[in-house]
């Protein structure tokens, strides 16, 4: 009788937990930071969120259901090492710029998969990861070499 009671208790648990969504990530937009990136002779203008510590790099953009098609998000590791990025729980398909202390960027991964936890990695070391909406990086015809512009990033 015991054990059928627990039975039913774990029926019951791991029904109610099928049935919940994944909570939803709000944009921190009291600290939005302005970003440039300069490809060729063009310069566009992006609103970014700062993920500066362990946590907010962490927790990423994770759950975000969407993102303003001029907002982003700058991860800066200081000082820099190779850096190597994930989708694990992430809606979003994401462009994401790797990009050194100058704001050169290095390597570019477009419309990368969500949900996957395949390793996205800079093979060399980074100072920064700027992720945007994906697909951005092609309709503004982003490539490396070109230059992003933040006050976190500035020439040695």
């Amino acid at each position: 009788m015991l054990s059928c009671f627990f039975l039913s208790l774990i029926v019951v648990l791991t029904l109610a937990g099928c049935g919940s969504q994944m909570p939803e990530q709000k944009p921190d937009t009291g600290s939005l930071s302005e970003l440039q990136i300069k490809a060729g002779d063009e310069t566009h203008l992006f609103k970014v969120e700062l993920a500066l510590d362990e946590s907010s790099q962490a927790r990423g953009l994770m759950f975000r259901r969407s993102m303003a098609a001029d907002h982003g998000m700058l991860f800066i590791y200081d000082p820099a090492r190779p850096i190597g990025m994930w989708m694990k729980n992430t809606i979003l398909s994401l462009d994401m710029l790797f990009v050194r202390r100058d704001g050169t960027i290095t390597k570019i991964f477009e419309r990368t998969e969500p949900f996957s936890q395949k390793l996205l990695g800079s093979r060399q070391p980074v100072y920064g990861v700027l992720e945007l909406n994906g697909g951005t990086v092609e309709r503004l015809g982003i490539k490396p070499g070109h230059r992003l512009m933040h006050s976190l990033l500035q020439a040695q």
